[in-house]
């Protein structure tokens, strides 16, 4: 999915998307909505509506229809979908040269899987908790580097709410999800956020729980992903350096221990139930 602030997407695609969303808002705003109410009445969560909004995240053509049935907008919002169209087109993510090459994988994905040990998935971040992992990086980058940084992550998201989405399977590390990481109210939105997308029909969530006698992901967190008509490869990342991998066998090794990690996390249900007393408890 394209990302409005891409040194390719020209300053006209980045005016559209905050043009927009700045309607949304005023639109949300005069029908006496908070963004939650928004989202939980089309099925969207509050984060997703607060990015489009800043002009973050791109507003998806059946977003625009929505929110435009929705809030009596006349057709002002749904016109603007063919615009959107070209403009997404056009853009591409700006993310740093040795991430590319999986971003580019992740986009034409049909199946998912995650392993996180360390934080949680870039697909599944908050804003908040994004901008919390980038601006903790050392060394420090300046400011419009983070901006761009955290666009490009959330922009990755898009594809999530395209259809048809891909299946997607994180598993998380408990220790990660129970980590104050960015503060307390940080925390919050990103376990809240976790139960929204974890209620989504093509999304699973995982909890490796600390108790587990058992762990075969000691190794370090990894991605399987399956691009379309394409054979599975895994994504390896530490310290900022990267490697796609494509050889058949150790794909295959990887494959086999995410199985089994799979079979030793907490099921669905009992994640989202654990994630929910983690909520109660904060």
């Amino acid at each position: 999915m394209a990302d409005p602030m891409d040194e390719d997407a020209g300053d006209g695609a980045v005016d559209l998307f905050r043009a927009l969303g700045r309607q949304i808002k005023l639109l949300r705003e005069r029908a006496g909505l908070t963004q939650r109410e928004l989202g939980d009445r089309l099925g969207y969560g509050e984060n997703l509506i607060s990015s489009v909004e800043r002009g973050r995240r791109v507003a998806q053509p059946e977003l625009l229809d929505a929110v435009d049935e929705l809030l009596d907008a006349g057709g002002l919002l749904s016109a603007a979908k063919e615009d959107v169209e070209r403009a997404k087109a056009k853009a591409r993510v700006k993310h740093p040269a040795w991430f590319r090459d999986y971003a580019r994988l992740e986009r034409e994905a049909v199946e998912l899987c995650y392993f996180a040990n360390q934080a949680v998935p870039g697909i599944l971040q908050t804003e908040a908790y994004a901008r919390a992992v980038i601006t903790s990086r050392l060394p420090l980058f300046d400011d419009e580097t983070v901006e761009q940084r955290v666009a490009a992550r959330l922009g990755r998201q898009d594809l999530l709410t395209r259809w048809p989405p891909p299946m997607v399977s994180a598993i998380i590390q408990e220790s990660v999800l129970r980590q104050a990481f960015g503060g307390q109210e940080v925390q919050r939105t990103q376990l809240e956020h976790l139960l929204e997308v974890g209620r989504m029909r093509s999304v699973e969530v995982q909890v490796m729980p600390t108790a587990s006698a058992e762990h075969s992901g000691m190794g370090g967190p990894f991605t399987l992903l399956v691009p379309q008509s394409k054979s599975q490869v895994a994504y390896l990342e530490v310290q900022h350096v990267s490697r796609v991998v494509t050889d058949a066998d150790e794909v295959r090794a990887l494959a086999v221990k995410y199985g089994s990690i799979r079979g030793q996390a907490l099921t669905p249900r009992e994640s989202m139930l654990l994630i929910e007393k983690m909520l109660g408890d904060l």
